[in-house]
């Protein structure tokens, strides 16, 4: 047992059979969120699940990698422990690394060696419930086999300090909210 779980919305947010009693929809934990792109990738998103890149011109994004003018993307994940439970939240975000970082990314992502070791990378999405600044520098992290790499926030700013400390559930539930997924009000009493 976890000290969230003494929690009742914690409880309900955690249990798929219960269903809410407004509406009837049901939770069963923490879900992510991800960005199809960059922010500054101006073409819009990549059509579906097909797995198809979408290229403009000489303009390239991938499901994984992004190429737009001289600028080298790599898709990522930021993680968020939660405070009081043993969870972690993840944002899929892009990060904007260099020429030289993003092709030993792909070279290692092919198989090719030397495995990539990790870079130094700038945020490239607005992550909702934090007023962050433009470009947040982080650490490209690899993950493990098959995994995408960790970005770790390595500016003094609140992004940094919710990686160091943990968020709180309701802190998820402000981001889920600034997401457009305002769930609270359906974690209320039964």
């Amino acid at each position: 047992m976890t000290l969230l779980d003494l929690d009742a919305r914690w409880r309900r947010f955690n249990d798929p059979d219960r269903a809410c009693p407004c509406c009837g929809q049901s939770f069963s934990g923490i879900f992510d969120i991800g960005f199809d792109h960059p922010d500054a990738w101006p073409y819009g998103e990549r059509l579906g699940d097909s797995g198809d890149d979408l290229t403009v011109g000489e303009d390239r994004l991938g499901s994984d990698l992004c190429r737009l003018g001289p600028q080298r993307f790599v898709r990522c994940i930021l993680p968020l422990p939660l405070r009081g439970s043993e969870e972690v939240f993840y944002f899929g975000v892009w990060a904007s690394v260099a020429p030289e970082a993003f092709y030993a990314y792909l070279d290692a992502s092919l198989g090719e060696e030397p495995a990539f070791e990790g870079c130094a990378g700038l945020l490239e999405n607005a992550l909702p419930g934090f007023d962050l600044p433009a470009l947040t520098p982080g650490i490209l992290v690899p993950g493990g086999p098959g995994e995408r790499p960790r970005l770790m926030a390595q500016a003094d700013t609140p992004l940094a300090k919710a990686q160091a400390d943990g968020i709180s559930f309701d802190d998820l539930l402000d981001i889920y909210a600034a997401s457009g997924q305002d769930i609270r009000p359906h974690l209320q009493k039964d």
